[in-house]
């Protein structure tokens, strides 16, 4: 189920604070294997913060602000050593990506994070 998000320009992401409170934000998607969902996030957001104290989330077909176009699908996610996703999404992307690297200066280690989402009932 979650695969089926993989060809979407963007996706919903929500994840949950500590009350339980669920938290949404749209994010650019990808997948290097047709399974699993990859996402490229700021290792210090506060969406990386609590999907590590967390795994649950849900996501959702979306517009670029966050409108969710479709049904969430429970899943679970976790931050991954992944140094694949950069051509992932230059390939999807294309200028967008290139351009957004230039504004963040991606070269700062550890900056970002590959965040990998899966089916909830998958490890």
């Amino acid at each position: 189920m979650i695969a089926s998000l993989a060809g979407e320009r963007y996706i919903s992401l929500t994840t949950f604070k500590r009350d339980g409170t669920p938290v949404s934000a749209p994010v650019w998607v990808t997948s290097d294997d047709g399974r699993r969902l990859l996402v490229w996030s700021g290792a210090q957001t506060w969406k990386v913060r609590r999907l590590r104290r967390d795994p649950r989330v849900l996501v959702a077909a979306a517009s670029f602000r966050g409108v969710e176009r479709g049904a969430r699908i429970a899943g679970r996610a976790r931050v991954v050593d992944d140094p694949g996703i950069d051509g992932l999404l230059r390939r999807k992307y294309r200028v967008l990506k290139r351009l957004l690297d230039l504004v963040n200066r991606r070269g700062e280690p550890g900056a970002w994070v590959t965040v990998e989402i899966v089916d909830r009932d998958e490890s």
